[in-house]
């Protein structure tokens, strides 16, 4: 059964997949739409960040529009929000990628995947999310996704966290093993892409607009 009636408001700040995402979210029931100021989300249920490309120049796009600050307020009134590759790494303090100062929501950073040979950069294609259900929220998420469902990622870079409570998801690529979700509260953000993920993507959409 597809959730109807709860308004998703997309952030366009000029990068990004968003057209399948915006897809993806009307797909599920949502009536999702781009916003480019941020006035437009104040009578939104739910804020999403999607992300691709690079963060310097996200992270120049969002304070140049005022969404750092919106964002950022957001979070901290525990207002729903899911947050997408990018738009889970600018919630850290700091990334690697261009010594880039990021959104400081969660302390931690940003660094470059190293894996050795024959292992690439970026890390593209399926793979799977190890999920900690330590708390009901998380197991609602999960509800009607295999244990052993894979998602799409295409990044170069991860977060590092040292709070493990916030730490929804890793991933294991060779020898490394990186945080591919966080949540707290209403917040959501996976370094895979649900859009390009298929069944488990679109039920991971379709249980965050239930959860709400």
């Amino acid at each position: 059964m597809r959730e109807r009636g709860k308004s998703v408001a997309v952030i366009d700040y000029g990068m990004g997949n968003l057209m399948s995402v915006l897809r993806a979210w009307q797909h599920v029931g949502a009536d999702a739409r781009l916003v480019s100021k941020p006035v437009e989300v104040d009578n939104a249920d739910i804020l999403v960040f999607p992300g691709q490309g690079a963060i310097t120049d996200a992270m120049r796009a969002l304070d140049s529009s005022g969404f750092s600050e919106k964002i950022r307020e957001w979070i901290a009134a525990d207002r729903p929000f899911f947050g997408i590759c990018l738009g889970l790494q600018a919630l850290f303090e700091y990334s690697e990628e261009g010594e880039c100062g990021c959104l400081g929501v969660f302390k931690g950073r940003v660094r470059r995947l190293r894996p050795p040979r024959p292992l690439k950069v970026p890390h593209m294609g399926w793979n799977n999310a190890d999920f900690r259900r330590t708390t009901s929220f998380r197991s609602r998420l999960l509800e009607g996704i295999d244990e052993g469902a894979q998602f799409y990622f295409v990044h170069s870079y991860c977060v590092e966290s040292g709070d493990e409570d916030l730490i929804f998801a890793t991933t294991q690529y060779g020898p490394e093993n990186f945080v591919s979700a966080v949540s707290r509260g209403n917040l959501v953000a996976c370094q895979f892409h649900p859009e390009k993920s298929q069944a488990a993507g679109l039920k991971l959409y379709s249980n965050f607009l239930s959860c709400m």
